[in-house]
Order: structure tokens, then sequence, then C-alpha cells
């Protein structure tokens, strides 16, 4: 068995307040490395102590190895050791992986989030032999990451206690939201669990999560880092208030747009220019925008 849970067990591999962070682009669609240098320091000066590049709402699915590895670096020139750099590193093939994990390791990355191969369908072997092959290309810490809405599939319970069973699997970024399920797992792995699911943060905390992974912390990374003091303090009244007042506001506008759609909209709205996405994923229009910013004044960002 792995070892029992602690009190804020896998932080020193993932950080605690991550953000999974957009991938800025140029007026003419190419990589803003600049911007993104702009991006991480402005984060991590306000309270965010982990960055995880190249996940979905850094729009992995159309960005180049090249443009990964690129991003990796910059940020990492940026932010040096302030904060954590998890790479996204799952793909939907097991060599592709095994490769993009390698060249991230040797880019910096602090650990690895690899995510359930999606599309294809494996079986739960199949899920463990992939991430076997992954876990084995490096000595870095991997983030497994539970995704079924995106992935198909669901990472089952049986298949998480082995997967806890393999040296470098330190952590669970969960958007599986299974709270019955999930609770076990985190005392019994010793696995540090993510929330992977802004709305679901603070049910998260109470279960024993380490921290969580966000999307709606590009627009309020104060008050993100402030939801998990407060929680960690005991003040439930202003974690609930936190969660409600802004949380829940910003969790609604992506639920609307999408991650990578909100999160750069609220950036461009905050002063902070990182492109539009990229096709087949599409920026707001100018209603969508204008209902955006009177939601982000309404959640005290704006």
């Amino acid at each position: 068995m792995s070892t029992p849970m602690t009190a804020h067990n896998g932080a020193e591999y993932f950080g605690r307040v991550s953000v999974a962070m957009v991938t800025p682009f140029d007026p003419s669609g190419a990589l803003d490395l600049n911007a993104g240098r702009k991006l991480a320091a402005h984060l991590v000066d306000n309270g965010i102590d982990s960055l995880v590049l190249a996940g979905t709402t850094g729009e992995s699915p159309t960005t180049t190895v090249e443009e990964k590895i690129a991003l990796l670096k910059a940020v990492k020139e940026e932010v040096g050791d302030r904060a954590k750099l998890i790479a996204g590193a799952g793909t939907n093939d097991t060599a592709t992986s095994v490769a993009l994990a390698q060249a991230s390791a040797e880019a910096g990355a602090d650990s690895l989030l690899v995510v359930t191969p999606y599309y294809s369908k494996p079986s739960q072997e199949g899920l463990v032999q992939h991430y076997r092959k992954v876990a084995e290309a490096t000595d870095l810490p991997i983030l497994l990451y539970d995704i079924p809405g995106r992935s198909g599939i669901p990472v089952e319970a049986d298949t998480i206690r082995a997967l806890a069973e393999i040296p470098t699997v330190k952590g669970m970024k969960d958007a599986k939201g299974n709270f019955n399920e999930a609770a076990p797992l985190i005392q019994e792995t010793g696995l540090a669990w993510y929330s992977g699911d802004d709305p679901l943060n603070v049910p998260w905390l109470s279960l024993g999560a380490t921290g969580f992974v966000s999307v709606v912390g590009h627009a309020a990374p104060a008050l993100l880092r402030e939801l998990l003091t407060s929680f960690e303090e005991g003040d439930l009244a202003r974690t609930r208030e936190i969660n409600a007042s802004t949380m829940h506001v910003l969790a609604k506008q992506q639920a609307i747009l999408g991650g990578a759609t909100f999160a750069k909209a609220a950036l461009r709205l905050q002063g902070i220019e990182v492109g539009e996405p990229r096709l087949p994923v599409v920026g707001v229009d100018e209603a969508q925008m204008e209902t955006l910013r009177q939601e982000l004044q309404k959640a005290g960002v704006l």
C-alpha cells in the first residue's frame, strides 16, 4: 500500500492552488511567449503556487509539441521555483504520451498531468498499461486526470488502486465528482487528490483533497488562494462567501463559454491580452463579452 495520507499530501509535487493556464496566442494565431511569461507571473504574484501547462484549458489538442515545450521553458524561466510547473503529457496514444513526458521532463517540468486516453475507449487494463508506460518514461511525479466527460470512460476505483501502486503516481485530478467513490480512495491510496471542477472545490476540501486545479482562477487568483486559506483556518463562513459570491458566478460563465474561451475573454476584460482560442474552439461574441463583463463585476473581480 502507498503511504497514509497527510494533511497536505502531494503539495511538494503539485502545489495546492493550481491554475490550468491558457496558452497565449498573438493576433496572427502564433504562440506568444511574452504574454505567457506575463500571465504566469501575474498568477503566481497573486497566490497561485502551481501552473498546469498544456492541459485542456491550455488547448493541448491544437498546440504542437514544440509550442508546448517552448511555453514550458519560458514560464520556467519567468517564475523559477515560485510555482510548481505541471506539464500536460497525456494524449490518446501511449507512444506519443511517452515522448511528450520525456520532452517535458527535459524542459524542466516539476511533474506531469496525464489524462485518461480519450476517444479510443481502452479497457481498464489498457489504462493501467498506458499509465505504467508513461510513468516509466521519466522520474517525474504523475498526476492522473480522470475526466469521463471528455475521455469517454472513467478510471474505475480498482484501477485507481492499481495505479496508486506505481511509485511515481502521486496524485489524482478528479473531474468525475463521485464523492462516494473517492472518499475511501483518498484515505486508502495516499494519493494527493485535486478538485478538477471549480464548482466542487469546497466539497473536495471537506473530503481531504490537497487542493484544486482551477480554470476560474485565471480571473480570481487571489480569491482562489483565500478560499483555501479560509477553509484551512476554519473560517467556513468566509469560505462559503467566496464560493457563492465569486467562484459560483465565474464557474457558471465557464460552463456556458467553455474553459479556454472563458479564461481568455475574462483576462482580456482585466487588461491581460492572451489572444483568441484556436479552432475548433472560438472566442466570445460581443453579446457574450458584455454578459461576461457584467458577471465579472458581480463577482467582484472587475
